[in-house]
């Protein structure tokens, strides 16, 4: 088995990939077995919630993610309500993003309040986050740390850092997520720290519809792909396919107590 442990199935574009079914389908041909849905807008949680009752591969999870504009807000009870469905497995995507804000001359506040928000509620849920940050890494890791993340651990989505940012994030209870970037030829020190992570904390992700691993790149991406991803992991770490499939299943159960 492998799994998918991020992924947005509601926005997969039909005319590339077919449609859900055809997706799912494909997923188990390529031994994909079990997703975990991500959204990232409170408007697609009762979509995602709505997959997730129609294929028993599917969980969710849910937040809002740092590039929505600071006027999407949630109460938290709203929240709370939606995370009651027992296929709500995680809080996210989650986190900051300064690429696409200017950061240097814009007040992030507002998109960091919204962070320790969400951390607080998965902590008030027990369930693991997933972090999405990008040119804010070291206001992700301290805001982690302030508000306690580390009772609930999570997943460090998309990981494209160094060892030591792994490391710290590994120290706050997080698991690392390698994606089809890990496969680009031009990923070089990105593969020497899919080479290093400990075995009991690596991941694997599509982050499709983006992200295509080799064979794939710059195509639609889809879930079943996670097989590329598995297996340049195992190259890179010198195990089997199926050791490394084994061990990113086990890690994703263990982390989500499935």
């Amino acid at each position: 088995m492998i799994i998918d442990s991020h992924c947005h199935l509601n926005i997969l574009p039909e005319d590339k990939v077919g449609n859900l079914d055809q997706v799912i389908k494909t997923a188990h041909e390529l031994g994909v077995d079990k997703m975990l849905c991500i959204a990232i807008h409170p408007d697609q949680w009762q979509d995602l919630l709505n997959i997730a009752d129609r294929y028993e591969e599917v969980y969710v999870a849910i937040g809002i993610h740092p590039c929505e504009e600071k006027d999407v807000i949630v109460s938290d009870e709203a929240l709370v309500a939606a995370a009651s469905h027992p296929k709500v497995i995680a809080i996210g995507e989650v986190g900051l993003d300064y690429y696409h804000f200017d950061a240097e001359q814009e007040d992030m506040s507002w998109q960091q309040d919204r962070f320790r928000q969400m951390i607080r509620l998965a902590k008030k849920l027990s369930k693991p986050l997933i972090i999405h940050t990008r040119n804010s890494t070291p206001d992700c890791l301290r805001i982690l740390e302030e508000e306690g993340a580390n009772e609930v651990g999570g997943i460090m989505h998309c990981f494209v850092e160094d060892i030591e940012t792994a490391k710290q994030a590994m120290a706050l209870g997080f698991y690392i997520s390698f994606s089809g970037i890990v496969t680009f030829k031009n990923a070089v020190e990105l593969k020497e720290v899919a080479k290093v992570v400990p075995a009991d904390r690596i991941l694997a992700e599509t982050d499709s519809p983006y992200l295509a691993p080799v064979p794939y790149r710059g195509k639609a991406n889809q879930p079943g792909y996670t097989r590329y991803v598995v297996e340049e992991l195992a190259k890179l770490r010198g195990v089997t396919f199926e050791e490394m499939a084994q061990q990113t299943t086990d890690n994703f159960n263990r982390l989500f107590k499935l």
